[in-house]
């Protein structure tokens, strides 16, 4: 009412029902999500709310303001507003606050700041200084607990109650003392271990202190946290789960599906575990056991549901469904934070509840053994039934495969004890139980599908009984062994538990079905072998031809049996135990066969080789039956499918071998048989191919069946023939051999390029690799058994003994190697330690081997063979070791899925092979027939015919192959796509350029911004895999062109949508540019991908996939930084944190391969990175209150600083052995990545609302929590290696003494550094303390360098001595210096310069010393420390030099010269080194450092003409600074050149600079010695060559300027921009146009097009028509330069513009340019206003005509350097005559014009025009008004005369 203004009126109306409104609505919300407030997207949708109403209560108060100046009031409502603001402070605290999760206790408080305490000095450990703090406030904080709990004794008169706190107090107050004392030992003593292993202990007593001191209320406490958590985190991931279930239809890409259902079903397992722990521990809140549970059950929880929260988020992009995929996004973000918080209070649960593991374990297993008791109870009692769903199978499946993870987690359960690993130990017993479980409840099943079979029932629950026990017993000898692991009674006792176990299982897995038959017939067959060893033959009737015919039948009996066991193996239990039946029988057939053969032979060595031949077979088929047993035990498990297959092969093989002895066959046809037997076993490979057989990549299987068909051609079609008309049988019998083992060679290879083929296929879902080579292995394993039992063989041959142990050695190596790999990539730090104790364990048991076997080699007989047996043992133990350890899931890779499309791309080569195995079995029958008549004609047909289908057959196959190489069509869909991709965002371009594209409106545009980005991350991520599939895996090439090409739809959705809502054009077509770029990038890498192929030999195709890889991310990055900027807060921050999660998250995955680097260099980075992290953290906290705009590109800088720190912090942990290390390493940078999250949403905030005081305090408190954080990094880092830490620290504060110094030279230049009042000025005094701290440093300068090769402690030792000696010598020099006085300024700089060398030189040495250290002597490291000792020492002398003669003015200048040399020539040195930069420069900052060098260059040459001292000095001096200067802006400069010969240019350039420079100051230095005339003649010439070299450096920053930098003063440029910007200012006036509309007027019958329609589509026509011809010139101008005919920009700017040619006709051409812009400006004004009513037709008829005439003026400008035959001239010159046609139509129209009535519509036009052509337009104007004018005057005249003589 105050106000008299009804808008402002309005205004405070609207503000005050807008905030009434917002009120409402956050009523509302907090009702409706009050019970859900725990929740993440609920929590958001409050805080929404909350700020709606701030920002209206704001608004309220502001418009307020503006309606009246009564500050009566205005107070009360800027009162009412600030009350709101606190309320809505308030709620917002409430819900950060969350629900309470238990009442709070009296000492809570006190037990919460002891915790905070504790955790801060267990961060801390590694900085003494922080150490000390540290303890002294933990003190503190217990004393207070202390008081709090004496005060609460004195209040109660319960004397029990009183006793327990005292008690209490005092135990903590004993713990605090015990602890304040190990800390101040860990501090004094930061490097011994002991110290530090007892302030760990020290710690832990005092959190049991507290624990128990709070009646047990923290631990309670800690638990309650941890199941809201998991509560949180299992809600979370379920919601997760339903929602990527939920994108099953409208996902595009199949392969993101299947990983998102692969991980769910982890995730839901997981999930289910952590219910029941949670509920166990509600249930039972003091149960240790319980709460261990649910801690195990919690982490267990975190690494699958990471990999699917990483899997949605890659997903989200391809979801179509934009529900599904919002609903997808929100989950997974809602579950990445739930899962933070999970995993932070799992470890404050672990640290709280201390190491119970081992314990709990053994009360698992206990619990467990009763659980059997009660079931074999009821199963005696005929009770025990099968559960729902549960059949024999599935349960004895379960069985085999838990049985492996029981024996793997005992093996890491023995190494971790052996060890003493306590945390390790109590992990691996809990895996331990946890696996037991699974075992118990499948032996129950297993059990129970025994139905009405109780002897069975009892054998398996017995077993299981035994196995529980036995892992009791281990259980228990662990936790015994950790007393004292260095024990060798322990040692054996944990051997033998360890051993019991696995005889233990041994006998259960005998137990299961199928498996029993299966040990009976390896019974049988052993039982049977026994008549070998009698040597008793049984008479058989019969001729001798007869038994050979026998022992044949019975043989191919016995092949087939073995195929139908193989297939068997893979069916049910049934099949399998009656296969092995029939397989035990038939070898005691051919058993039988065999020893009647072996009777009816004469001689005794007859019999001797049939015996000894039976019993391989012996070997061979019990090995079959073992390999059938293992694959039916564990389907699964790693090569059970290829040994199976080898062990048939093998029994094929023994089959031959024998039969091959004892047949009777014609000769040749027994080759045959063998032949056709081998190819049969082989064929089996071809079915249910779903592991590879070989190492072979896709194509080395190429090349093997195109040499081994070339080869199998030229023996069948050429050799066996040749042999069979020679009747050669022996020749012939080999050449048969040959062709099978071709066959045999081209199954095995087209096996493997099938698996390959389906692997690759992208609906399989492709296998991950583990730490472990599990198939290597597993291979490396079989090879060394069979080597082993070969050496055991007694009838071997020594040939044969040397061959198997030259086998045994070739694997062992692969395992030695298999486990190194194993050792770098693994990061659990017992699994390290146990692969190189295993690999050397390995190697020193096969050298002890081979040592045997060469001492048999020089005496062959039964002792020496007895040794080398003995010597085999060993080995396999350490082998067999070695496998079981590594086999366990945490170590193994994740084989790959082939689904039925892949099947089907495989079905063409196996329906290939196996017509080659069909062809090449009846080319071998017929030449088996031959055998017997070699005068068969139709069987010659016949061979002849099968040698060319076999021929045809495996030319189909190589077609087939190379037909089906991997990646190739999934490279050709994927540039299908990047082509509609780029058409795409042509036509969405085109819409921009046309004003065509509206804005999408299916999201907002940070919504847009947001799909971009995710999109755009996941393109990133997945570049380097597709290089590297390309170049090396084909097999994963398709899966990854299929699954980045499936980011580009997001994409394209998210730019053109982002594009369609910018308002700004210039933005628009910015962006749709560089996503065109990026495309066209991505296109070029899939070519080069495809050409490449993943053939490893393709080296020349490799270059190109790397050139093309790079372009991409160069793309990648430029879009990304581009949407980056143009994103609101809101926007950009989705992305920065989603950024910071994923790496966070990858912290936790191990690093896949060795670190490329030490301990030491990732170290370094990651100081320098967290440091960085921490200064940006406060310069965001700076601008929130200065500038709030440059808060985002800051937290973007974070985000991509703490990434960089999460990569290295992976390595870093690879690389340190010390567990402890890697586990804070990881801890404290996870915990950064959340307090930078905080900080990037803060800043967000602030940048919203910059004047919130809640969102600065929030900002603040986020700010120091990253500080915190970050020192937590450093000290984690610095415990790691706190001598390499000390350097770099020490190098940190060198850097400031460095830069103290420069200033202080700075001072003593100008002749202002003075001594102090009451100093001792006498510079004698001073100098002797120099000389001093120089002996010193020198003496600490060796200790440096000897401790490289010394402990850490030494290093840290040494670092710190130097620096503190240099510290005071740089203190010494400055107050020599000023002692000097000012009058003697030049040697003042001397002196400090001098000293500012000798701390450069130092900050060096440290360096080298840091990287050297540990490292061995032959290192390159080593060298360039001793580079570095060299320097260091030549800076000293030369300081020792500048003291000493100081005060001697006739060596001062030789001495400036001399140390100006020798700065000079380090700087050289640090120009070419790797070092990184010291300086920020560009290329204009290198031209202008040249000026320097020219300076100095005069001032050194006018020094050495006058040879006067001061000249001297001063000359040294400034040419040290310029070349120094320039040196270190070259290199600067260099690092960013576009190619490496532009960076090599710059380098030799500033290289050369600096030498001749240097050649001046020492000839300058050899003139003042020696001044004569030849020396004075050649100073000239010196100077000249510093000239020269300076014009290089001038010539090199032009170079490092760039391809795309141009001189804005170029006309040329001039012309261009103004000619752009003509065609601007049309294109806007065309839009004016576009939005003008004839007036209203009636029309009449016949009437067309009103004139109005008339004028504005003439009007419309000339602008078209002058944005063509202006474009045109454009394009022609940018002609003449490309064609020399205009000189390009060079130097000279203006001038030039004014003075030559070009620059003349250059003006010429954007004066025309700019006349068309503005005669078009003022027709479109002219139109506006005619039809408007505002003008007349002639104001639009002179504008028409001042178009036409400033084009004809354009073309005539552009025609005077234009090849009048050239394209562009044709363009431009068929423009022109469309301007000319459009003037033409629109004079016209304009005189036949009519008078039109006025309309009411105003329209506010706006167009570049220049008052010149206004005032010329206006005179034109007003001739042709005065000549119609003048026109109706003497019309008019003419009718009143007409009317006066008509009247007369």
């Amino acid at each position: 009412t105050e106000c008299n203004d009804s808008q402002l009126q309005a205004g405070v109306i609207d503000a005050a029902k807008q905030s009434a409104l917002s009120t409402s609505q956050l009523v509302t919300c907090t009702k409706a999500l009050a019970s859900v407030v725990h929740s993440p997207l609920a929590q958001d949708q409050l805080i929404a709310a909350a700020k709606q109403v701030a920002d209206a209560v704001e608004k309220v108060v502001g418009t307020c303001s503006e309606a009246t100046d009564n500050d009566r009031l205005l107070e009360p409502v800027g009162e009412a507003g600030t009350d709101v603001t606190k309320a809505v402070n308030a709620l917002l605290n409430k819900v950060r606050e969350g629900p309470a999760t238990a009442v709070r206790g009296k000492h809570d408080e006190a037990c919460d700041a002891v915790l905070a305490a504790i955790q801060r000095l267990q961060n801390s450990q590694g900085n003494p200084a922080e150490m000390v703090k540290q303890a002294r406030a933990l003190a503190t904080a217990t004393s207070q607990m202390v008081q709090s709990l004496r005060e609460e004794a004195q209040g109660l008169t319960d004397k029990a109650a009183v006793d327990r706190l005292l008690q209490g107090a005092k135990a903590l107050a004993e713990a605090t003392a015990r602890m304040v004392a190990a800390a101040k030992m860990a501090a004094t003593n930061p490097g011994d271990e002991d110290a530090q292993a007892a302030l760990r202990k020290a710690t832990d007593d005092l959190r049991n202190a507290v624990n128990a001191a709070a009646g047990d209320n923290l631990r309670k406490r800690v638990i309650k946290r941890l199941e809201f958590s998991a509560k949180q985190a299992s809600a979370a991931s379920t919601q997760l789960i339903a929602a990527s279930q939920g994108t099953a239809t409208s996902n595009r890409n199949p392969s993101s599906q299947q990983q998102l259902t692969a991980h769910g079903k982890q995730v839901a397992d997981a999930v289910g575990t952590l219910v029941q722990a949670i509920r166990q521990s509600v249930t039972h809140p003091d149960s240790a056991s319980a709460q261990l549970q649910l801690i195990n059950a919690s982490q267990q929880l975190i690494q699958p549901a990471s990999k699917l929260i990483a899997a949605s988020k890659a997903a989200v992009p391809t979801v179509g469904d934009q529900a599904a995929a919002l609903q997808l996004g929100n989950f997974a973000k809602t579950t990445a934070q739930a899962l933070a918080d999970l995993r932070s209070a799992a470890n404050k649960a672990l640290e709280a509840c201390g190491s119970l593991e081992l314990d709990s374990a053994a009360d698992t297993v206990r619990e467990l053994i009763k659980d059997v008791d009660t079931c074999m109870r009821v199963a005696r009692e005929e009770e025990l039934m099968s559960l729902p769903g549960e059949t024999l199978e599935t349960a004895a499946l379960e069985l085999g495969a838990t049985s492996k993870t029981v024996g793997s987690s005992m093996a890491q359960l023995l190494t971790a004890a052996s060890q003493g690993n306590e945390n390790y130990t109590g992990v691996a017993a809990r895996d331990v139980a946890n696996a037991l479980k699974i075992l118990s409840n499948a032996s129950r099943g297993v059990a129970a599908g025994f139905n009405h079979q109780p002897e069975a029932q009892e054998a398996v629950l017995k077993s299981a009984r035994t196995v529980m026990e036995n892992s009791l017993n281990l259980i228990l000898e662990a936790k015994q062994s950790l007393a004292d692991p260095t024990s060798p009674e322990n040692r054996n006792n944990l051997a033998r538990a360890a051993k019991a176990v696995s005889q233990a299982l041994a006998g259960m897995i005998g137990c299961l079905p199928g498996l029993r038959d299966v040990d009976a017939a390896i019974k049988s067959i052993a039982n049977g072998s026994q008549k070998l060893l009698a040597g008793q033959y049984p008479h058989v009737d019969g001729s001798y031809q007869q038994l050979q015919l026998a022992l044949s039948e019975a043989g191919a009996g016995l092949n087939a049996s073995a195929a139908n066991l193989v297939v068997s193996s893979r069916g049910s239990n049934d099949m399998l135990a009656a296969a092995a039946k029939k397989f035990a029988d038939d070898f005691l057939k051919m058993l039988d066969a065999a020893m009647a053969v072996a009777g009816a032979a004469s001689d005794k060595g007859d019999q001797s080789q049939v015996v000894g031949y039976t019993r391989n077979v012996s070997v061979a088929a019990s090995k079959l039956l073992l390999a059938g047993k293992a694959l039916a035990a564990d389907p699964n498990a790693p090569n059970v499918k290829n040994n199976l297959a080898s062990a048939a092969r093998n029994v094929t093989e023994s089959i031959n071998s024998l039969l091959g002895l004892c047949s009777s066959n014609t000769p040749g046809q027994r080759e045959c048989d063998n032949a056709l037997r081998t190819i049969q076993a082989n064929a089996n490979m071809l079915d249910n191919i779903n592991e590879p057989v070989n190492a072979k990549s896709f194509f080395d299987c190429q090349e093997a069946v195109r040499s081994t068909a070339a080869l199998s051609a030229e023996v069948m079609n050429t050799d066996v023939g040749k042999q069979l008309k020679d009747n050669d049988m022996n020749r012939f019998g080999d050449e048969i051999g040959k062709a099978a083992k071709c066959v045999c060679t081209m199954v095995e290879t087209a096996t493997q390029a099938a698996y390959l083929v389906g692997i690759s296929d992208p609906s399989s879902i492709a296998g991950t690799v583990g730490v472990v080579d599990t198939t290597a292995i597993a291979q490396a394993h079989q090879a060394i058994k069979d080597g082993c039992e070969a050496m055991l063989n007694p009838n071997a041959t020594q040939q044969q003994m040397l061959s198997a142990a030259t086998q045994v050695a070739k694997h062992t190596s692969t395992l030695c190697t298999a486990c190194k790999q194993a050792s770098a990539k693994t990061s659990n730090a017992v699994a390290k330690k146990h692969f190189v104790a295993a690999a050397k364990d390995v190697a020193t048991r096969t050298a002890q081997l081979v040592q045997t076997i060469k001492a048999m080699a020089g005496n062959d007989n039964e002792e020496t063979r007895a040794t080398c047996a003995k010597a085999t043992a060993p080995l396999m133990e350490a082998v067999d070791s070695l496998v079981t350890f590594s086999s366990s899931p945490e170590f193994a890779s994740v084989p790959a899925t082939i689904n039925e499309p892949a099947q089907a791309e495989m079905r063409p080569i196996t329906d290939a092979a196996r017509t080659m195995v069909a062809s090449s079995s009846k080319y071998i029958m017929a030449a088996r027939n031959l055998c017997a008549n070699r005068d068969d004609k139709p069987n010659w047909q016949l061979l002849g015919q099968h040698g060319k289908a076999v021929a045809d057959a495996m030319r189909k196959l190589l077609e087939e192959i190379i037909a089906k190489a991997p990646g190739q069509r999934e490279c050709d869909t994927a540039i299908d796509q990047m082509n509609k991709f780029v058409n795409a965002v042509d036509q969405a371009t085109l819409g921009v350029i046309t004003s065509s594209l509206q804005p999408h409106t299916d999201s907002t545009l940070e919504g847009f911004h947001e799909k971009a980005l995710q999109a755009l991350s996941e393109i990133a991520d997945k570049i380097d895999p597709l290089a590297l599939a390309a170049k090396t895996e084909s097999e994963k090439l398709g899966h990854n062109v299929t699954s980045i090409c499936s980011q580009f739809s997001p994409l394209l959705s998210g730019v053109v949508g982002a594009a369609s809502r910018t308002k700004d054009h210039n933005k628009q077509q910015a962006l749709l540019n560089q996503a065109k770029t990026l495309a066209e990038s991505m296109l070029e890498m899939l070519y080069a991908a495809k050409r490449a192929g993943g053939n490893p030999d393709a080296t020349t195709a490799h270059d190109y996939v790397d050139e093309t890889a790079q372009n991409t991310r160069v793309a990648i990055k430029d879009l990304k930084d581009t949407i980056e900027t143009a994103a609101s807060a809101s926007g950009a921050v989705t992305s920065l944190v989603d950024g910071i999660q994923k790496a966070s998250m990858k912290v936790d995955e191990p690093l896949m391969a060795a670190p490329d680097k030490s301990y030491v260099d990732y170290q370094g980075k990651m100081v320098q990175t967290a440091r960085q992290i921490a200064m940006k953290s406060q310069d965001i906290l700076g601008k929130a209150g200065q500038d709030p705009n440059a808060i985002m590109p800051l937290a973007q800088d974070v985000v991509q600083q703490y990434s960089d720190l999460a990569a290295d912090a992976r390595h870093a942990m690879a690389a340190t052995e010390q567990q402890d290390v890697g586990f804070r390493i990881k801890e404290s940078v996870q915990n950064l990545g959340k307090a930078t999250t905080d900080l990037v949403l803060g800043a967000a905030a602030v940048a919203g609302s910059p004047s919130d005081p809640q969102f600065r305090r929030e900002l603040s408190d986020a700010a120091r929590a990253v500080s915190e954080k970050v020192s937590y990094v450093l000290a984690a880092l610095q415990s790691g290696s706190r001598g390499t830490q000390a350097c770099i620290d020490a190098i940190d504060e060198l850097s400031g003494l460095i830069g103290d110094l420069d200033t202080t030279s700075m001072f003593a230049a100008a002749g202002t550094l003075s001594a102090e009042p009451g100093m001792d000025t006498a510079f004698a005094t001073h100098r002797d303390v120099i000389l001093d701290e120089v002996k010193r440093l020198i003496k600490d300068t060796e200790e440096l360098v000897a401790s490289a090769a010394g402990s850490q402690q030494k290093l840290e030792n040494a670092a710190k001595g130097a620096l503190a000696t240099t510290k005071r010598l740089a203190g010494a020099a400055k107050l020599g210096a000023a002692a000097l006085g000012t009058e003697d300024k030049d040697a003042q700089v001397l002196i400090l310069n001098a000293v500012k060398d000798v701390a450069n030189a130092l900050s060096g040495l440290l360096g080298s010393t840091k990287n050297a250290s540990g490292k061995p002597s032959s290192a390159p490291e080593m060298e360039n420390l001793r580079q570095s000792a060299k320097q260091m020492v030549g800076n000293v002398t030369s300081l020792l030099k500048t003291v000493r003669s100081a005060e001697d003015e006739a060596a001062r200048g030789a001495r400036a010269i001399e140390s100006a040399l020798t700065a000079i020539e380090q700087e050289m040195v640090a120009l070419t080194s790797s070092d990184p930069p010291k300086v920020q420069a560009t290329p204009e900052d290198l031209m202008l450092s040249t000026k320097g060098i020219t300076s100095a260059t005069g001032k050194a040459v006018a020094a050495g003409n006058s040879g006067k001292q001061n000249e001297a000095i001063a000359a040294a001096n400034l040419g040290r600074q310029a070349v120094v200067a320039l040196l270190q802006t070259v290199k600067a400069t260099a690092v960013k050149a576009e190619t490496p010969q532009i960076r090599s240019q710059a380098l030799s350039a500033g290289r050369q600079c600096g030498e001749a420079y240097s050649a001046v100051l020492a000839h300058i230095l050899e003139m003042m010695h020696k001044k004569t005339p030849e020396l004075k003649r050649t100073l000239p010439e010196l100077s000249k060559a510093v000239a020269v070299a300076v014009g290089n450096v001038v010539q090199a920053a032009q170079s490092l300027k760039g391809s795309d930098w141009v001189n804005p003063d170029d006309p040329n440029v001039i012309a261009e921009n103004e000619l752009l910007a003509a065609a601007a200012s049309i294109e806007a006036a065309a839009k004016q146009l576009q939005a003008l509309k004839p007036r209203q007027r009636q029309h009449e019958a016949d009437e067309s097009l009103s004139f109005d329609e008339q004028i504005l589509t003439a009007a419309k026509a000339i602008t078209a028509a002058t944005g063509a011809l202006v474009k045109s010139a454009t394009q022609a101008q940018r002609e003449l330069v490309a064609q020399g005919r205009v000189a390009a920009g060079g130097g000279g700017g203006a001038a030039r513009y004014l003075q030559d040619d070009d620059g003349q006709w250059s003006q010429g051409l954007v004066s025309a340019a700019r006349m068309v812009a503005d005669t078009t400006g003022q027709l479109c004004e002219a139109a506006n206003a005619l039809v408007q009513g505002g003008a007349s037709e002639e104001k639009l008829i002179a504008a028409a005509k001042g178009v036409s005439k400033s084009t004809a003026q354009l073309l005539l400008a552009c025609m005077v350097k234009a090849d009048p035959n050239s394209e562009s001239s044709k363009r431009l010159q068929e423009a022109g005559g469309h301007v000319k046609h459009a003037t033409e139509g629109l004079v016209t129209a304009a005189q036949q014009a009519v008078e039109e009535e006025d309309a009411n519509i105003t329209l506010n036009l706006t167009s570049k025009k220049t008052g010149q052509i206004a005032v010329e337009l206006e005179a034109q104007e007003a001739i042709l008004r005065k000549e119609r004018e003048l026109d109706a005057a003497r019309a008019q005249l003419a009718r009143l005369r007409k009317q006066k003589y008509g009247q007369k």
